[in-house]
């Protein structure tokens, strides 16, 4: 097979048995040793899914075939991994499909540090030396890889726990579902007492924590409204404070207010870019800089901006903001899609980390959650909305033809129109695997938002 197919911009993902076979793994993992060579071991972890741990075991066959020491940490989720890649400063595997089917699965790398692995910074490489080996064969380095296991979840949440105090904020009732997925297992040990920690002001209510890579319950895929339904109906049913939804390899959590309603990821990425602004700068730092992907909503630069940081706009994709919180020492970053970066984590992604700056600002004082998320949702969005276009480049055109002197135009990642005086705004962008046209739109009203979502919607679908 050609593994252009599974090989995606950021990770490796594909059908089980099908596209992701333990061959196919084991080239992988060969060539991911190549690619990062031998000085350090490198760590393999994997969700819940069935066929997570026989894959995980394949790459370990295939690094050690080609000279590299590996550390199996078992169960994990994906931001326990990135832990163990930069507390270890170790190379990284992490097995998941993160929210897709169970029939899927995939691969994370990340460099020593946790650092991000893209087609652009050796993905290519992977996959090209993987490539060979499927075709002519695995060869054997002089000397075999040793093989060994860890169990980092006891650190994972002690260092997650002394970046985020909540030890004295008023008691909360959190409903959490994990979805079957690995919050499942991260959330009693980093909320709970589970890793030996001491309790928390929390009454957590569980809901789908049994770990289950079959999702019997819903999809772990928090995107979707209508895997939120469960969780909205418990948080009113038990009278809770707030709500959080984690995706299958829990490295993503959403957030539901006390009446059910969902908060929007970019008011949690600007309420937890407002706190890392403020403790940064209360340790003296200045020049602060926070990371925001070009389609979260414009409060998230304007808070950033209102509490004396720099905002730093960029493209979408994962890697792309990994790169970009190195370049520039970056404090936070936050996406529309739910991934919150942390420098203090090594640059990388970790839902639960901004679950808790959410718990802790939500406990300093007696304002519900639904207040606090509307200071932070002063606009009205669309949300991302996909179009299957036969031809991309004409619904481009069309778009380009009907705002011409209507607004200004950046193309950064595909074409944002934004109205003279900011009254609006859109974005459109091709995906990179699909004839698919991704809009987000957000206006100051909401028959304004309508108005231009759905007169760009006419345009795409022509």
């Amino acid at each position: 097979m050609s593994l252009t197919d599974i090989v995606k911009a950021y990770d490796v993902r594909g059908l089980v048995d099908g596209q992701l076979t333990e061959p196919v793994v084991r080239a992988l993992g060969a060539a991911f040793a190549d690619e990062v060579g031998t000085e350090a071991p490198i760590v393999i972890g994997h969700d819940m899914r069935p066929s997570s741990p026989a894959l995980a075991a394949a790459a370990a066959e295939g690094a050690q075939t080609r000279g590299a020491d590996v550390v199996l940490i078992g169960l994990c989720s994906t931001d326990g991994t990135y832990f163990a890649s930069g507390s270890l400063h170790a190379p990284a595997m992490m097995f998941t499909a993160s929210h897709n089917p169970a029939a899927y699965n995939g691969i994370k790398f990340s460099r020593a540090g946790a650092r991000g692995v893209s087609l652009e910074t050796g993905l290519a490489s992977i996959r090209d030396g993987a490539q060979r080996y499927l075709d002519d064969g695995l060869t054997e380095a002089p000397q075999r890889g040793t093989l060994s296991e860890r169990d980092v979840l006891a650190d994972y949440a002690a260092h997650l726990r002394s970046l985020v105090d909540l030890r004295g904020i008023r008691p909360l009732k959190v409903v959490v579902d994990a979805a079957n997925g690995m919050g499942g297992m991260t959330v009693p040990a980093v909320l709970g007492e589970a890793a030996g920690l001491s309790a928390l002001p929390l009454e957590v209510v569980p809901m789908y924590f049994e770990l289950d890579g079959t999702f019997p319950n819903h999809e772990a895929n928090p995107l979707d409204p209508t895997n939120l339904v469960d969780l909205q109906a418990a948080v009113i049913e038990h009278g809770a404070d707030i709500g959080l939804a984690f995706d299958g390899d829990a490295d993503r959590c959403f957030v539901i207010d006390e009446r059910g309603g969902a908060v929007s990821p970019s008011a949690v990425a600007a309420i937890v870019a407002e706190r890392e602004i403020r403790r940064v700068q209360a340790e003296g730092e200045r020049d602060v800089v926070v990371i925001h992907n070009l389609i979260t909503s414009r409060v998230v630069a304007e808070v950033i901006a209102d509490a004396g940081a720099t905002p730093v706009r960029t493209r979408v994709g994962h890697s792309l903001i990994k790169d970009r919180m190195a370049e520039t020492g970056a404090v936070f970053g936050g996406e529309h899609s739910a991934h919150y970066y942390f420098r203090d984590f090594w640059g990388a992604d970790n839902g639960m980390l901004a679950a808790m700056h959410v718990l802790a600002t939500l406990g300093a004082d007696a304002e519900p959650m639904s207040s606090l998320a509307a200071r932070y949702t002063p606009y009205f969005a669309s949300g991302e909305i996909n179009s299957t276009v036969a031809d991309v480049p004409a619904a481009y055109t069309r778009i380009v033809e009907a705002f011409a002197g209507r607004g200004e135009f950046d193309e950064l990642d595909g074409l944002t129109v934004t109205a003279p005086g900011g009254a609006w705004w859109f974005s459109v962008r091709p995906s990179n695997t699909e004839p698919l046209l991704r809009l987000n739109a957000e206006a100051e009203t909401e028959p304004a938002m309508i108005a231009i979502r759905d007169e760009v919607l006419g345009l795409i679908r022509g």
